[in-house]
């Protein structure tokens, strides 16, 4: 019984047993969460807590854990490692990988890149999707730069992880991942001409890995510096077709626009009528059971959307468009390379994917055309080019009527999007905060490199101005949202980004109670959390912001 005076009791709580070091100097109770307890998140501190947690309940580390292919691509791997002959001298790779400076697992993660690349381009898809034709340049570069070749690795493993749900290989991915970013970051201290395309090449690999806004919003705006410094130089670049005055999407990336919120009434017609064209491709699809699976998934995706309240801040927009963008890079690779080949039921799906994406953009403007539209606009005007092509060699036949049909709400709003890029291309707009004292230095120099200072990527508590996520002005809701978001524990609701363990940060490591639906999952198991699927249900959510940085960073 307490003493007279003494006060109440404290309350009883669970002590933590395992926590980390940090937290027991504290005297405050650990969370465990792995490998970053939350209250070494929130005072931005590295956690050892990685070192506390047993062997058993560790995530398989990179070292420990193995990369699966089928026995054909085992063969493959096997013979490259003995002759040091690229596998794929289609793809015009050069220099080709060191394979005597890469590991057994690292080749098996080039191998299914490149295989995938390969067989896209045999058959005359890579275009129709983001990056398989991006592919052989990427890996060129990272050929000569080892930072873009763990971003590659990262890009490579965080494919095969949503498509078979392993967590070792999961764990490659964030290892990988990790790497990168710090590679890349030390290549910022010394950003030339001669590591321009390396730099934009990792930037570029990161940014399509990104799993939280705010380490999304601070690689998108070194994208956009990278290219700014790049435009003034006037030399040949490896992705000049990227920075090329016509292509949208490099002109989305060095100019972020904020574009008008619209209103309800606008909001909902636009929900519906993306739901109404998903229905229509629904009933079309009878028996082409993987594409009718993926549009089913659309669907339920895009209803969820429309049922859910309006995202006004960046991050709850970001969240919401998390699951649509991922697919955007998946989804096509699944569908291209599967038994189907390509033909005119997987194109239809993708096109619905693609036009999906457009005719959401202005529900998110805080996000802009980068994040998701301006990646989709390409592949979908070559799906259209190809099916006109398809349909013009043949007769008019009910089927392809019926195609043509289905075609109708992709094809308009890819020239909608389309005439209205073209209007923002010619308009001026002020841009995001950039480098300005590092740009001056090159035009006034001769390609002098920039001080650590001048450029820095996403690191918590260390945001260069160049790299921070861009303030956007707030709908008058966003702040209550925000401030309503932060007092509240955590709570996952499907919509929810899987926004990593923070010294992963960036990366998919969160819980999610719907799940993110990949091959390797049969549909009975949508409702699993993304983060049972990929072993990270211990890691819980953390700040977000990049990576932290590991001890050699701070």
């Amino acid at each position: 019984m307490p003493s007279q005076g003494a006060g109440p009791s404290r309350r009883s709580h669970t002590k933590s047993r395992k926590g980390c070091k940090t937290c027991k100097r504290r005297h405050i109770r650990c969370d465990e969460n792995y490998p970053q307890c939350r209250n070494c998140t929130k005072h931005q501190v590295r956690c050892d807590y990685m070192e506390s947690v047993s062997d058993s309940d560790s995530v398989p580390s990179p070292e420990q854990a193995s990369v699966l292919l089928s026995p054909n691509s085992e063969q493959r791997v096997e013979a490259w490692q003995y002759t040091g002959g690229f596998p794929f001298p289609e793809l015009n790779v050069y220099p080709q990988p060191p394979v005597q400076e890469l590991s057994r697992n690292e080749l098996r993660l080039i191998q299914h890149l490149s295989s995938i690349s390969s067989d896209l381009h045999a058959n005359g898809n890579a275009s129709l999707t983001i990056w398989a034709q991006k592919l052989p340049r990427l890996l060129s570069i990272a050929s000569s730069y080892p930072y873009v070749m763990h971003a590659l690795l990262s890009f490579s493993a965080n494919h095969m992880a949503w498509a078979n749900g392993s967590n070792e290989t999961r764990s490659i991915h964030i290892h990988h991942g990790g790497l990168a970013l710090r590679g890349l970051h030390e290549a910022i201290s010394s950003f030339s001409q001669a590591n321009a395309d390396a730099v934009l090449a990792a930037s570029l690999l990161m940014l399509w890995q990104s799993t939280d806004w705010r380490s999304w919003s601070s690689l998108r705006a070194g994208v956009q510096s990278v290219l700014t410094a790049m435009q003034t130089w006037n030399r040949p670049s490896l992705f000049a077709e990227v920075i090329t005055e016509g292509d949208y999407l490099a002109n989305a990336l060095r100019v972020h626009r904020r574009q008008p919120s619209l209103n309800p009434v606008e909001r909902s017609n636009t929900f519906q009528r993306i739901v109404e064209a998903l229905q229509r491709l629904r009933m079309g699809l009878a028996g082409c059971d993987v594409e009718l699976y993926w549009i089913e998934q659309l669907l339920l995706y895009v209803q969820s959307l429309q049922t859910s309240e309006p995202a006004y801040s960046p991050d709850a927009q970001f969240d919401q468009l998390y699951y649509l963008r991922k697919w955007l890079f998946w989804v096509p690779i699944t569908l291209l390379r599967g038994q189907s080949g390509g033909q005119g039921p997987a194109m239809l799906t993708l096109a619905h994917f693609y036009a999906t994406a457009l005719v959401l953009e202005p529900l998110y403007p805080d996000l802009g055309s980068s994040f998701c539209s301006a990646i989709a606009l390409a592949p979908l005007e070559k799906i259209i080019h190809v099916i006109d092509m398809m349909q013009s060699s043949r007769a008019m036949d009910a089927a392809s009527i019926e195609t043509a049909s289905l075609m109708q709400f992709p094809r308009e709003n890819a020239f909608a999007y389309r005439n209205q890029a073209g209007v923002q291309m010619n308009q001026p707009a002020a841009r995001q905060t950039l480098p300005l004292n590092f740009i001056a230095a090159e035009r006034s120099g001769s390609g002098s490199s920039s001080s650590t200072n001048t450029w820095a990527y996403p690191t918590p508590g260390n945001l260069s101005p160049a790299f921070h996520p861009s303030t956007p002005s707030q709908h008058p809701a966003a702040a209550a949202q925000q401030q309503q978001q932060q007092q509240q524990q955590p709570h996952v609701s499907w919509l929810g980004v899987p926004i990593g363990a923070q010294q992963y940060a960036g990366f998919a490591q969160g819980t999610q109670s719907w799940g993110m639906p990949s091959p390797g999952l049969p549909p009975s198991a949508l409702e699993m959390q993304e983060g049972q699927m990929y072993g990270y249900a211990a890691l819980g959510r953390g700040a977000g912001g990049g990576f932290v940085p590991a001890s050699v960073w701070t």
